[in-house]
């Protein structure tokens, strides 16, 4: 059995990337390679940040040195965790050890153009010292060509985990829209309360469920000068159990990102039968289709989301509609199964060439 070392974030970890590699446990890809997890980041203060990515180093390359893997796979995103990798990528160089260069943040086309120049060559040498580079939709891949790397650029979409028996009639009273990520401007929260008092002017039975962790006391005091917390709760990070029954308890899934690249979050709630809200940005168009399992809008345009959730949450058979085109979708293009299935064959490219 080949070997793979795999480099990630903690599993118990906030974030989309700690909720991929979370489905690679126990799953087919385990039974067809012995993997070994290395985790690199955990969540804590800044020593315990360094503490664990000392360690991570250490315990990498004891594996390189004593176990010799076939491959690398590693878990990416820009900035901070940009530069924690880097190491990793010269140490598997160091023993001819190729590597999977597995890039989750939106951001890192954006973290290469406005970097300086010697920040520029840095990322064009911890690239073009990959073997592949996978990117999460096509439209991330055209981004990316502005790096100047000749490293081939693989689309491997993130999946979903499907629940068909979420899909039904739920039939509240007052509809539930959920929000589940980073409490953060580029996450397009603090636009919620101005789209909230909009929706409800016209419809009060609705309650916005915002769960994560970040500025939430910013945003709490927001809602509270609009005279509107009675409609919101703010359950904090959610996970496991907690993250699901809010999952099964939703009516529709909202996110209003000014960048994204292929949201976990959206593709969790597609799994539970759920009609997305969301705009148009990174590879948020392959999986909303307008009118179909969703609405997808222009990132900060208030009137525009308040009129697609007002549609919404003013017709269960529209919700229960666009709730199964969701699961559909899911099912057809973004299971686990086909994801692994993708990983397991550039796994084989990445070894044989």
């Amino acid at each position: 059995m080949k070997k793979v070392v795999m480099v990630v974030p903690s599993f118990s970890a906030k974030g989309g990337i700690s909720s991929v590699v979370n489905g690679y446990r126990g799953s087919e890809l385990e039974k067809k390679y012995k993997i070994k997890y290395i985790e690199s980041y955990c969540d804590g203060s800044k020593v315990k940040k360094i503490c664990k990515a000392l360690e991570a180093y250490f315990l990498f390359f004891k594996e390189m040195a004593i176990n010799k893997p076939d491959l690398v796979h590693i878990h990416s995103s820009f900035g901070g965790s940009f530069y924690r990798k880097l190491p990793f990528v010269y140490i598997a160089n160091i023993f001819n050890v190729p590597v999977i260069n597995h890039i989750h943040g939106s951001e890192i086309a954006n973290f290469y153009i406005n970097a300086s120049n010697k920040k520029k060559r840095l990322v064009e040498d911890c690239f073009d010292r990959c073997k592949y580079l996978v990117v999460l939709s096509e439209e991330w891949k055209n981004n990316l060509q502005v790096v100047k790397t000749n490293t081939s650029k693989v689309v491997i979409e993130n999946y979903s985990i499907i629940h068909k028996e979420c899909l039904k009639r739920k039939n509240h009273e007052d509809k539930i829209i959920l929000f589940l990520g980073f409490i953060t401007e580029l996450k397009g929260v603090f636009d919620i309360p101005d789209i909230a008092k909009k929706i409800i002017e016209r419809n009060r039975n609705v309650k916005f469920v915002l769960a994560g962790s970040g500025e939430i006391e910013k945003l709490q005091a927001i809602v509270e000068e609009k005279g509107i917390s009675q409609y919101f709760s703010f359950p904090g990070w959610v996970k496991k159990e907690r993250k699901e029954k809010l999952l099964q308890e939703a009516d529709l899934f909202f996110l209003p990102s000014y960048t994204e690249g292929m949201p976990m979050s959206i593709l969790e709630a597609m799994g539970y039968g759920l009609p997305i809200v969301a705009t148009n940005v990174g590879g948020i168009p392959q999986l909303v289709e307008n009118g179909k399992n969703g609405y997808m809008v222009e990132p900060g345009k208030i009137d525009d989301f308040a009129k697609v959730i007002l549609e919404l949450t003013g017709n269960d058979e529209l919700i229960y509609r666009m709730g199964k085109e969701s699961i559909e979708k899911a099912y057809e293009k973004y299971s686990l199964e086909k994801h692994l299935e993708k990983v397991c064959k550039l796994y084989e490219k990445a070894m044989d060439e």
